[in-house]
Order: C-alpha cells, then structure tokens, then sequence
C-alpha cells in the first residue's frame, strides 16, 4: 500500500526485453534500507524490486503491465514518480493507494490557475462511474483531488509543490498518464452492482 505522496523522482537507466521488460532505475533512496522483494510504486505501477546497486533498483515488468500502463513510461531516461511502500506507523498523507494501475488517461488541457496548472484528463468511459467532484485520484503516482467531472473526463489542479516534486512540472497536452480509482469508490461502486 501507498499514499500517492511521492519521495523521489527515478530516471530509466535501461530497459531491457528478456521475457519480461527489466529496467534499471537510478534514485536517491538509501539501498541500504531496501530489501530485495520489497515494492515501489513506479509512476503509479507497484513493482517488485529484484536486484539493487547504491544508487539504482531494478523491476521486472510482464508484458501484461507494459500494455496496460502509459506509453513511452518505460523508456530509458523516463522520469518516474517513486514512491516506497507505506509502513504501519507512517503518515497518511495523501489517500489509500494500491499500485494497480485501472487506466490510462491523457491530458486535453492544461491552463493557469493563479499559480496551479488545472489540468483536463480524458479517461477510458469505463472509469468514469468511480469520478467524483472532490473525491480523490492518482495519477502516474500521485495522489491529487478531482475538481470537476465531466463524463469521463476530469479535471485536477496542480500546485506548485506537487509540480516541483513529481513528473508533473511542464505538463502538457498529449501526455498520457496512468490512473488509479480510489479504493472507496472502487468497493462502492461493486457493491451497488451486486445489489441489482
């Protein structure tokens, strides 16, 4: 489990096809402290660490969570949002966040808004029962609040700190982002289906 407050940004060092897609990621976490097994959510996508160096991780990624994940996301030199698995005890910061990535969406408008950038997200239709007008979202990570919804689409402000500490600074249209539902709405939303 998550919050969707990231803790480092990770570039690709290398990606490599065997059966699955292994990729080396730089980072500025203490290894040390890291355990081979232990999870890390890669710009939203909980991944299994399977190796380490001092300042680098490698995940094994299937062909399954390529396909079903942001284009372009698993490139070398891509930025990823990091973030190291919650630990009883720690900050709840953001929202509960699994890692599993529901969607991908992609960014229709980006505008000013005072010093924040409120952003447009188009979603697959599917999605857009779990959206709600203040209701939490993660993207590529990021736990954030929606502001508006319009169908399957939707709109998030970013606030200069979140832009500085994520993926997220200079953000445009185009850009597609990998989308995770709140859990809450995700167990609502079946419970309601399995009453009719």
């Amino acid at each position: 489990m998550f919050t969707g407050i990231i803790t480092d940004i990770g570039t690709v060092r290398s990606a490599e096809q065997r059966g699955d897609l292994r990729l080396t990621i730089g980072c500025g976490y203490d290894m040390d402290s890291v355990d081979l097994g232990a999870s890390i959510a890669c710009s939203g996508a909980c991944l299994t660490v399977v190796d380490k160096g001092d300042d680098w991780f490698a995940v094994d990624l299937s062909a399954e969570t390529v396909s079903k994940t942001a284009k372009g996301l698993w490139d070398e030199g891509a930025k990823l949002n990091l973030e190291r698995a919650l630990k009883v005890g720690d900050e709840l910061g953001g929202h509960i966040v699994t890692g599993h990535v529901d969607g991908v969406g992609e960014v229709t408008k980006v505008v000013e808004d005072g010093d924040s950038m409120r952003v447009t997200i188009a979603a697959p239709a599917a999605l857009s029962p779990y959206f709600a007008a203040k209701g939490s979202i993660t993207l590529d990570g990021v736990s954030l609040t929606v502001n508006e919804v319009e169908g399957a689409n939707f709109s998030v402000n970013i606030i200069p700190h979140t832009a500085d500490h994520t993926t997220f600074a200079g953000m445009t249209a185009g850009r597609q982002l990998n989308i995770e539902i709140d859990i809450l709405a995700r167990y609502l939303k079946r419970m309601m289906d399995s009453r009719m």
